[in-house]
């Protein structure tokens, strides 16, 4: 089956939620040690969301089973049109290809939009999948930084891969 791919409302902040709440605690792919709080979830969609970043979640059958934005890389003017992609799935939906079809939304949106570049900073080297998913996606690996996060009792690194948008 293929995922539905949307713009997210804050009907769905929820579900969210709950999926990066999941990623948090189990995962490596963010460096955050505590689930943000629903209302710190609704902040953080309307302040992305609301500034006319790209901010997609992928349904089936009315579920939410996995979310993408594209932020802002930095805050400084000069890296306006520069922007860096999250994608998180439901971890019953990983390994079906809805990060994929995710990821390619999240680029044509933001290519839409107008950004010129998409970074992408992957937590932890060994996250084998989504270095995979934005390789295959066309990213290139422009390096690696080593042991700047700690969680779950490890050092981990920060796998960093760039994409072109658009013309430049």
């Amino acid at each position: 089956m293929t995922p539905n791919i949307r713009p997210a409302t804050l009907d769905d902040v929820e579900s969210i939620q709950a999926i990066y709440a999941h990623h948090v605690t189990h995962g490596t792919g963010t460096f955050e040690t505590e689930a943000p709080t629903y209302e710190a979830m609704r902040g953080r969609f309307m302040a992305i969301s609301g500034r006319g970043y790209p901010f997609l979640v992928a349904t089936m059958d009315d579920t939410v089973v996995g979310y993408g934005y594209a932020g802002p890389f930095r805050e400084r003017r000069a890296y306006q049109y520069t922007v860096e992609d999250s994608i998180y799935l439901h971890p019953d939906q990983r390994g079906r290809g809805f990060g994929r079809k995710l990821l390619a939304e999240l680029i044509s949106a933001a290519t839409t939009a107008g950004f010129k570049q998409m970074i992408a900073l992957i937590g932890d080297s060994d996250n084998r999948a989504s270095i995979r998913l934005h390789a295959n996606a066309g990213f290139a690996s422009t390096g690696t930084m080593h042991r700047v996060g700690y969680k779950f009792d490890r050092w981990l690194d920060v796998v960093i891969m760039q994409r072109e948008l658009g013309e430049s």
